[in-house]
C-alpha cells in the first residue's frame, strides 16, 4: 500500500496536463491557442447549426412540394399557401411572379416569356444555394489555416525553448523539453480545430450540392408545367 501511495503522486505529476501546458506556455503561444480554441468552438456551432438547418429545409420542401404538385392551378396555391422559409416555395415565387408580369397584358412573345421564367427560377436557385453555403467559408478558412497557426505557436515555442538554452548555458533536455511541449500543444489544439472543420466542409458541401440538384429539377419541371399551360393560352 505504502508503494502505492508514493508511485500515485509520482504518476500524476507525469502525467500530460493541457491546462498547465496552456498556463505555462509564453503569452504569445497562449494567444494562438485560446484564438484556436475559439475557432474550434465556432466551428462546432456551425457544424451543428448547420445540420439542424438542413434537416428542416428538406423536411419543409418535401412537405410542400408534395402539395404543390398535388394542385391543379399553381397561382391560386402559391397566394394562399406560400411559405417564404421554404426554397421550393421561393423558386415558384420566382417563376409566379415573371408569369403574372408577362401575362398581365396578354402573352406576346411566348419563347421570350419562356426564357425569362427560366431565368428567374435559376437565379432563385443560385440564390438559395449561396445562402445555404454562406457559412461554410469559415469551416473552409478554419481547415486550411488553423494547423499553420498552430504551428506558428509552435515555432514560436521553440524559439523561446532555444532562447532559454543561451539564457541558463545549458543544452539540457530538462531546459528545452517543457518549452517545446508547449510549444507542440499549439500544433496540436490547431489539428483539432482544423480536422472536423474540413471534413464538415467537405461533407457540408456534397450536401448544398444535392439541394442545389434537386432545387434545379424543381424549377425545370415547374418551367415546363408553365409551358404547357402557356401553349394553352
Amino acid at each position: 500500500m505504502s508503494v502505492l501511495a508514493v508511485l500515485a503522486p509520482a504518476a500524476a505529476h507525469n502525467r500530460l496536463d493541457p491546462v498547465q501546458l496552456f498556463f505555462d506556455a509564453d503569452i504569445i503561444v497562449q494567444a494562438v491557442m485560446v484564438g484556436l480554441v475559439l475557432a474550434s468552438i465556432w466551428t462546432w456551432m456551425i457544424i451543428v447549426a448547420f445540420s439542424l438547418r438542413m434537416s428542416k429545409v428538406r423536411k419543409r420542401a418535401d412537405e410542400f412540394e408534395h402539395d404543390f404538385w398535388e394542385t391543379d392551378d399553381f397561382d391560386s396555391f402559391m397566394k394562399n399557401r406560400a411559405r417564404k422559409d421554404i426554397p421550393s416555395a421561393r423558386i415558384a415565387s420566382a417563376g409566379m411572379a415573371e408569369w403574372r408580369k408577362s401575362t398581365k397584358g396578354g402573352v406576346k412573345d411566348r419563347d421570350g416569356l419562356r426564357q425569362r421564367m427560366a431565368l428567374a427560377m435559376e437565379s432563385q436557385v443560385a440564390q438559395e444555394s449561396d445562402e445555404l453555403a454562406a457559412r461554410l467559408n469559415f469551416l473552409a478558412t478554419t481547415g486550411s489555416v488553423a494547423p499553420f497557426v498552430g504551428l506558428f505557436g509552435t515555432v514560436w515555442g521553440i524559439m523561446n525553448s532555444f532562447f532559454q538554452i543561451g539564457a541558463q548555458e545549458s543544452s539540457s533536455l530538462a531546459v528545452v523539453a517543457p518549452g517545446i511541449s508547449e510549444a507542440l500543444f499549439a500544433t496540436a489544439i490547431g489539428l483539432f480545430a482544423a480536422i472536423p472543420a474540413v471534413i464538415a466542409y467537405n461533407r457540408f458541401s456534397y450536401s448544398v450540392d444535392q439541394l442545389q440538384a434537386r432545387l434545379q429539377r424543381f424549377a425545370d419541371r415547374f418551367h415546363a408545367s408553365l409551358s404547357r399551360e402557356l401553349e394553352r393560352m
